[in-house]
């Protein structure tokens, strides 16, 4: 929060991520992030090649949108890092493997002091989500995409429609909102 000449507080967004970072890797992830929603509310699967090709786009666009010392490494490394975990967490039953895969390839868009944030926009993409897909799974929408495998899945809910679209929410705010 900030406090101005009067004395009265504004509450403010201060995202780590700087504009020009976001407004470079943007472009470049919102297709893959839009195949891979695609993919999983369709087939409730992550294609490894959109998780490949999002990597990829860090690996190499990051190179010019993030300084190269020590925040480019430091970024990789969380690729790693959050892959081993989403490995467990996998093997535990907790979450899907492409989920967790998607996780470790998107985790190096993220700047570390943006966490909070993110977890923010996570929780509420992941709750605005949910009720929209229930909302159209049972309503005459649904004829919109009769054959996708979502509908058919029970209780179980396509995560990387939510995962997928918070990358994209996440960059585009940090176009307007970043440092």
């Amino acid at each position: 929060m900030r406090t101005d000449d009067l004395g009265q507080r504004d509450m403010y967004i201060d995202l780590t991520v700087t504009s020009f970072s976001a407004a470079l890797l943007l472009p470049f992830a919102l297709p893959i992030c839009l195949w891979g929603m695609w993919s999983d509310l369709n087939s409730m699967k992550i294609p490894n090649n959109a998780v490949l090709a999002l990597a990829s786009v860090f690996v190499i666009v990051g190179l010019f949108a993030v300084p190269l010392w020590p925040d480019y490494p430091m970024r990789l490394a969380a690729l790693g890092i959050m892959l081993l975990v989403g490995i467990v967490i996998n093997a535990a039953g907790l979450m899907g493997a492409g989920d967790a895969k998607f996780i470790a390839a998107a985790a190096p868009f993220v700047a570390p002091g943006d966490a909070m944030f993110l977890a923010f926009v996570f929780s509420a993409n992941l709750l605005a989500a949910f009720v929209t897909h229930r909302f159209v799974k049972y309503t005459p929408l649904r004829a919109m995409a009769p054959h996708w495998e979502s509908w058919e899945r029970g209780k179980k809910f396509p995560m990387g429609f939510a995962l997928w679209a918070t990358l994209i929410i996440y960059l585009a705010a940090g176009v307007v909102l970043g440092a």
